[in-house]
């Protein structure tokens, strides 16, 4: 199964280098940033966007375009049998038989870390008593 990673560049134009420069000057101040919603509720911004915001307005108000890209965790097929407290052999067999989905860019076969929480929560899930 393969697995590609999500992209998404973006250009800004001329009339946006002053506010996106403003935008990354505003960095070094420190502090919670807030997001006024569609009818003014303040939101306030993670510290890891936060950082999206300023390293893209950087980049965008030097004239430069700037491509976000998700990259996912993954772990190896060892790590997510300990993980499920199953023998890497088991996990294999699971693997084989489409239980949980894979990606093998080269020799090793390689799983979201999301699956395997997810798999995982489904099997305590099953294992509960009605």
């Amino acid at each position: 199964m393969h697995r590609s990673h999500t992209e998404h560049t973006v250009q800004s134009t001329p009339g946006d280098a002053a506010t996106l420069a403003e935008v990354a000057a505003l960095r070094p101040a420190g502090g919670p940033w807030q997001l006024s919603g569609p009818v003014g509720e303040p939101v306030v911004l993670p510290e890891a966007l936060v950082e999206v915001l300023t390293v893209a307005a950087a980049g965008l108000a030097d004239g430069g375009a700037v491509t976000l890209s998700r990259h996912e965790q993954t772990v190896t097929t060892q790590e997510a049998a300990d993980l499920l407290g199953v023998s890497r052999p088991t996990l294999v067999r699971l693997l084989d038989a489409g239980v949980l989905p894979f990606d093998q860019p080269a020799r090793h076969r390689r799983l979201l870390l999301r699956d395997v929480l997810a798999f995982q929560a489904s099997r305590h899930h099953d294992d509960r008593p009605a």
